[in-house]
């Protein structure tokens, strides 16, 4: 699954909305739908989840919530490291030679980390 995939789910849930039910309403596919939700699909563009937000009736954190995430959700990851420190290329590799056998806590430090560098920007 993908961050948005689970997220999307939680507030489909939440607001009662049946997969079939969403899928309709904004012009695409149950099945469509379902492999965004478990992660089988690439991120969704940028007007389907603006659909998604309309026909949820979401406003504010949970919007920006739902697109920021639909941003980071892309299964297929490419990194340029060029012209960056050496360790960052280091560090790139690793992760994507490692990033299956990294548990729940220690995606949690990772994740904490970055936000922090990112938010300290």
């Amino acid at each position: 699954m993908t961050p948005f995939g689970v997220r999307l789910r939680e507030l489909r849930e939440e607001k009662g909305e049946s997969l079939s039910k969403l899928a309709e309403a904004v012009g695409v596919s149950a099945a469509y739908l379902s492999a965004l939700e478990h992660g089988r699909r690439g991120r969704p563009g940028f007007h389907l989840v603006q659909k998604i937000i309309g026909h949820l009736g979401l406003i504010w954190d949970d919007a920006e919530e739902l697109v920021e995430l639909a941003r980071l959700s892309h299964p297929k990851v490419t990194v340029e490291t060029g012209g960056l420190d050496p360790r960052a290329t280091e560090a790139a590799n690793r992760l994507a030679r490692d990033i299956r056998n990294l548990n729940g806590d220690a995606l949690d430090r990772l994740l904490a980390l970055l936000k922090d560098e990112s938010s300290a920007r």
